[in-house]
């Protein structure tokens, strides 16, 4: 019988620590928030800002890492790059990201090779 008694007393301090828990929680999602969640969402803004500036003859890099000059911007949201004399494809808008001059000159982080 003294075993339990002495047992319960030594788990009560245990429960009171529930308020520090609470807080370390809430501080990992602050630092989630702050360096991660935030800055993406900062980046998607500026990407989203930047195609819907796009007109044509800007230079331009796809997804796939091919170079061209934008010809024409259709409404369904493709658009016709240029990348030869003569040589036309259709992407996607949302598979558009700048050069890295374009990307220099608005002032991305885009990290510099």
């Amino acid at each position: 019988m003294l075993n339990y008694i002495m047992l319960d007393a030594a788990a009560a301090p245990a429960q009171s620590g529930g308020m520090g828990s609470i807080i370390m929680i809430v501080a990992l999602i602050a630092i989630f928030y702050f360096f991660m969640i935030r800055p993406q969402s900062k980046k998607q803004k500026e990407m989203k800002k930047f195609r819907e500036g796009l007109k044509s003859g800007d230079k331009v890099i796809t997804a796939g890492g091919i170079h061209g000059r934008i010809r024409e911007i259709k409404a369904n949201g493709t658009v016709v790059l240029e990348i030869a004399d003569g040589v036309k494809i259709t992407i996607d808008g949302t598979m558009i990201y700048p050069t890295m001059q374009d990307a220099v000159q608005t002032g991305s982080d885009v990290k510099k090779d």
